[in-house]
């Protein structure tokens, strides 16, 4: 069984910045219960999951690491 590396490469400014987008993506899908609505809330969940756990998979493949940069 292979086991994911999932390091760290979310820093603290850009987890704020997932977490702010998240709410206001959360917050379109609560008013919008079409197509619209549901493509904000799944994005709402991959930016609170990647800002929660600090890692990015996009960030990996694209070999980029925001982990103490300060923007």
């Amino acid at each position: 069984v292979e086991v994911l590396n999932m390091q760290q490469n979310v820093g603290t400014l850009d987890k704020i910045g997932r977490a702010a987008l998240s709410m206001a993506l959360f917050a379109v899908a609560c008013k919008r219960q079409d197509k619209l609505g549901v493509l904000a809330a799944y994005s709402a969940g991959m930016l609170i999951s990647s800002a929660s756990s600090g890692y990015c998979p996009l960030y990996k493949v694209f070999k980029v690491n925001t982990v103490g940069k300060p923007f």
